[in-house]
């Protein structure tokens, strides 16, 4: 296997800005989250895209955190890093801000992180470069992704947990606290 050479996060660090137009918005006059979440999906892929040297594919998205809503009218910034990068998959950290060109207010709108992995010419993950910790932040950020990484393993076992059959006393006692009726007890 060809040894790579390490790349900095600063290789590959992209910020895209887009002003957000009146079709962008939603039923309630702000920015539909679905706007956001396709231009984070074009910063990831940037990202990832830049640091591997190859296309890359979105596998997951984890945790998109709406903090503040996005007028019509703002200028959105995407910046994104590699935070993490494994043998083909790269976590790319993702923070949005919106800015009032009006008033200048500037407003940190959303997280994000998105997993990509990068795939070669014959369609398989291909490795990518290491990542090269140059800062304090490049190590805090690649610290904080092995734990996110550990702790989705952990959520992903819970889930299938959740999923499995229960018994029909637990089931019960579960729905007896809740805002909900059985219109059927032979359900249970």
């Amino acid at each position: 296997m060809e040894q790579l050479d390490a790349r900095p996060s600063s290789f590959s660090r992209v910020t895209i800005t887009e002003l957000m137009i009146p079709s962008y918005a939603n039923f309630g006059g702000k920015i539909h989250g679905g706007i956001l979440l396709s231009l984070m999906d074009k910063v990831a892929y940037a990202t990832a895209s830049k640091h591997s040297g190859a296309y890359c594919l979105t596998v997951s998205v984890d945790t998109v955190d709406f903090l503040q809503p996005v007028e019509v009218g703002e200028l959105v910034s995407l910046m994104a890093s590699v935070n993490y990068v494994g043998n083909s998959s790269m976590i790319i950290g993702i923070k949005v801000i919106s800015e009032n060109v009006k008033t200048g207010l500037v407003k940190h709108t959303n997280t994000s992180y998105f997993t990509m992995v990068a795939k070669g010419e014959d369609d398989k993950p291909t490795t990518v470069p290491p990542l090269k910790l140059e800062t304090k932040t490049d190590i805090r950020r690649f610290v904080e992704a092995i734990y996110r990484k550990k702790f989705k393993q952990e959520h992903t076992a819970y889930q299938k947990e959740i999923k499995k059959n229960r018994d029909p006393e637990e089931i019960k006692r579960l729905l007896a606290g809740e805002r909900c009726e059985v219109g059927v007890l032979r359900m249970i």
